[in-house]
């Protein structure tokens, strides 16, 4: 019995022994992470590549590529990005991808920042001066002066100190990034104060990137063998045979991205008001006024993300405010054309930059202004209808009315008029039952006088 207990310890601590070591054993670095923006960098990108980035540290993956295709984007989602590839304990390649695909204005910044630099042929990267975000922002006077080889190229002129300090730092920026890599830093900075492009065979032999590939396949085929330095040191890449694993986003960045869109924050924008303004109008529908909450508070959000004016903004509520006052206060036109006018010229103002992708489409802003326009003109048409319309009700519709004597009335007596009993006053004996005509009124008592006498009037004329 002790034998049997000494074994089956034993066998115990062997067992325990061999689970430590592999536990111990750090988990071997396998597969591809593949990340696929397409469209103008905004806050939905910079979160979907973070995330994407950090999980495949978390699967400790091999290499992560960012296949791109970008006409530009938000300086701020940009540098996130940024600081995410710089962070990364994996090496990131940037790959302008498929055919035809461009990395332009962001794109530029954030395929310098990379570990690796890939182009697939017939795309281009480049033209990334920085777009002024203010509003009255002027562009440069003149065209840039070309660069002379060997001598630092000139900047290119602004009107105003925003625009270079705008433009200096942007260069300063992608300048750091190629010397960290060891790119075309002079090449960077024209890109920015000249905004020039390159191809991707020009690109190639210029040393701003490193790798032109036909295909993801091709891409990885080149890069074995390579040596990339890390935080951590150098290391060499191993790309044969790895599996491919392509992250789509998940719900939030899809979230993000719908939401991100300037069209949709708009439509939200006006959802939302709209809905509360219904609810204000008709307290106690609860539907509208939820609806229009959430709609607002998810615009909102979105708009915070974004180089937003403020007065644009204003403008759009103050329209809407005034064409839905015109509702209450009919002034005949006054209230609702201002608020159109306020209406459009805000929703023109709402994003203010020239980014490509961002901005509210004239395609939108018109329909939604006439709709917008069309309710505001039926309530001034109503209002004008009404106006002409004769007096159906009311103490001013009471005279010339008719009704009949509920008793014999000598000077004044009871009559029903409009299904109502008022006291009458009459100048002639009038019996119970007899038709009068109202001829005037005098606080809650009615002058009358005998309908037949009006009509024997009318035979003696």
């Amino acid at each position: 019995m002790k034998n049997l207990t000494l074994v089956v310890e034993n066998a115990m601590r062997l067992l325990l022994f061999f689970l430590g070591l592999v536990f111990a054993l750090p988990a071997s670095a396998t597969g591809v992470h593949v990340l696929t923006v397409k469209g103008a960098i905004g806050p939905a990108s910079a979160d979907y590549l973070a995330r994407g980035i950090d999980k495949a540290t978390e699967a400790r993956a091999r290499l992560v590529v960012i296949e791109m295709d970008t006409p530009g984007g938000l300086d701020t989602s940009m540098r996130d990005i940024i600081k995410a590839i710089l962070a990364s304990p994996v090496p990131v390649a940037t790959y302008v991808a498929p055919q035809g695909a461009r990395a332009a204005s962001a794109g530029t910044y954030i395929l310098y920042a990379s570990h690796i630099a890939a182009m697939a042929p017939a795309t281009n990267l480049g033209a990334a001066t920085p777009v002024e975000l203010a509003p009255g922002a002027a562009p440069p006077e003149k065209p840039a002066t070309p660069a002379t080889p060997g001598k630092e190229p000139p900047a290119a002129p602004v009107q105003d100190a925003k625009g270079k300090k705008a433009v200096n730092d942007a260069a300063a920026y992608i300048r750091g990034l190629a010397e960290l890599r060891g790119r075309n830093a002079d090449w960077a900075e024209r890109a920015v104060r000249e905004a020039v492009s390159l191809s991707a065979d020009a690109a190639l032999k210029e040393k701003v990137i490193d790798v032109v590939a036909t295909n993801l396949a091709d891409l990885l085929r080149q890069l074995h063998g390579r040596k990339v330095k890390l935080d951590g040191g150098e290391i060499t890449l191993d790309t044969a045979g790895l599996t491919v694993t392509r992250v789509e986003p998940d719900w939030r960045s899809r979230l993000l991205t719908v939401i991100g869109d300037p069209s949709i924050a708009y439509i939200l924008l006006l959802l939302g008001i709209y809905g509360l303004i219904y609810e204000f109008m008709n307290p106690g529908t609860l539907f509208p006024g939820v609806v229009g909450g959430i709609c607002l508070l998810l615009a909102l959000f979105a708009l915070q993300l974004m180089p937003v004016s403020y007065v644009g903004l204003a403008l759009i509520i103050v329209g809407i405010a005034m064409m839905a006052a015109e509702a209450f206060l009919p002034s005949f036109g006054a209230l609702g054309l201002g608020g159109l006018i306020a209406f459009v010229l805000g929703s023109v103002m709402l994003i203010d930059t020239d980014l490509p992708g961002y901005g509210v489409s004239w395609l939108l802003i018109a329909p939604l202004a006439g709709v917008s326009a069309l309710l505001s003109f039926v309530v001034v048409g109503m209002a004008l209808r009404a106006r002409r319309r004769p007096v159906l009700t009311g103490g001013e519709e009471l005279p010339g009315s008719e009704g009949e004597t509920l008793e014999d009335i000598a000077a004044e007596g009871w009559a029903r008029v409009h299904g109502e009993t008022w006291r009458v006053q009459s100048r002639v004996p009038l019996v119970r039952g007899a038709r009068v005509r109202v001829t005037a009124r005098r606080g809650l008592t009615l002058e009358v006088e005998p309908v037949d006498s009006q009509s024997k009037e009318n035979d003696d004329v």
